[in-house]
């Protein structure tokens, strides 16, 4: 195998395996047991169910490539070449400015995040130039829509199974094409009006699945009909959630991708900035919270001290935080890679095998049952979206 190719291989089975472990550890995490355990009656259990500590669990992660990028500058400063179409040119220049053009070559871009070229920004009027000082807090924007989408859909996690949850993430192609039409002056073809009706039909044919089927509980309600309107309830909300997570998603990429247009900005350093913003964010808005509505309401989401106690109190809970927050980190900088070594559709169609493995480990654990209504709108889904991504085309 050519050395490409294994780099290639390598890059792929790391995408996939660190983004369905990302999503696999979370509904893990949610259906760990944090209070009276011990207990025979199953609905007096308590699992961990703390969506903001999440949210911050997941910042941590991507402010790990934060640090990965402060240390791919210091060895940039001693690196002796780049790769460039297969083979190494030598670094003339180590100067800050050089040290970045030079970042931006190594570092990978991802969908979330496009990068513009200079003929684009100067076609566009927009002279780009580096991103520091005070301009850096534009980075705060997306985190903040990060923030909420992913608190929004960590709550959707609790009353969906992984495999849904995965494929309504899938939405989030329909509101980046709106809002990049209406903001940022974007054109769709008709094929991808077209691949967005279709993934409009597979989202609703997938939210419908798990409307009509509800994924079992932490914990058994019985089989009165009150307890199965209760569980179809649950699970509209999350479908419900888990589909309005994808507005703010949709507005984070096209916040970025204003502020990447203005200033010259490498994806993994915008992934730490946001990081750290959205950290900084949420550890500044937990006490807030749980002052104005935690008190009030004991256990619940915003909680803090329960939620802290919850966490230092049962190792699985917070050994799984740390691996969730190592996939974070490894499944940006394997994604970043795949995008830049590969391309973006190979992304695309790698995170449907993700969807897929996802699947298949939470039917072969009993966290859910199979279905073919999900099934038919798997398809639909994946099929607009690689039209979408021009994956594939439509037959006529």
């Amino acid at each position: 195998m050519a050395p490409s190719s294994y780099h290639g291989l390598v890059l792929t089975a790391g995408m996939l395996a660190t983004g369905t472990l990302n999503t696999l550890l979370t509904k893990l995490q949610d259906k760990q047991c944090v209070g009276n355990c011990d207990d025979p009656d199953m609905s007096k259990r308590e699992y961990f169910e703390q969506p903001v500590w999440q949210t911050l669990n997941m910042f941590y992660g991507e402010m790990l490539c934060l640090v990965c990028f402060y240390l791919f500058s210091l060895r940039q400063r001693n690196f002796n070449a780049v790769e460039n179409r297969g083979e190494y040119e030598a670094i003339a220049d180590n100067d800050d400015e050089s040290i970045n053009e030079q970042i931006a070559q190594i570092v990978p871009t991802t969908d979330a995040l496009p990068v513009v070229d200079a003929a684009e920004a100067g076609a566009s009027g927009t002279q780009q130039k580096d991103i520091a000082g005070w301009a850096t807090l534009w980075m705060w924007v997306p985190a903040v829509c990060d923030l909420m989408g992913t608190t929004l859909m960590n709550v959707g996690l609790f009353f969906t199974t992984p495999s849904v949850y995965q494929m309504l993430r899938g939405a989030v192609v329909i509101f980046s094409g709106v809002f990049s039409v209406l903001f940022l002056g974007h054109r769709l073809e008709r094929f991808q009006i077209i691949s967005l009706l279709l993934v409009v039909v597979g989202v609703t044919i997938v939210g419908l699945s798990n409307i009509f089927s509800p994924p079992p509980q932490n914990y058994s309600l019985g089989e009165t009909p009150e307890a199965i309107d209760a569980n179809a309830w649950k699970a509209t909300l999350g479908v419900i959630l888990v589909l309005g997570a994808q507005v703010f998603t949709a507005t984070q990429f096209v916040v970025e991708e204003k502020i990447i247009r203005r200033y010259h900005l490498t994806p993994l350093r915008a992934v730490g900035l946001e990081g750290s913003f959205g950290a900084v964010t949420v550890m500044a808005a937990i006490p807030v919270l749980h002052y104005t509505i935690g008190r009030s309401h004991p256990g619940g989401y915003f909680d803090a001290s329960e939620g802290f106690r919850q966490i230092v109190d049962n190792p699985a809970v917070w050994q799984t935080s740390i691996y969730i927050m190592l996939s974070i980190a490894l499944f940006n900088f394997f994604g970043l890679s795949v995008t830049r070594y590969l391309s973006a559709t190979s992304r695309a169609t790698i995170d449907t095998c993700r969807t897929l493995f996802i699947w298949i480990i939470s039917l072969a654990l009993g966290w859910e049952a199979f279905s073919w209504i999900q099934v038919v709108g798997f398809v639909v889904l994946v099929y607009g979206t690689f039209v979408y991504n021009r994956v594939l085309g439509l037959p006529f």
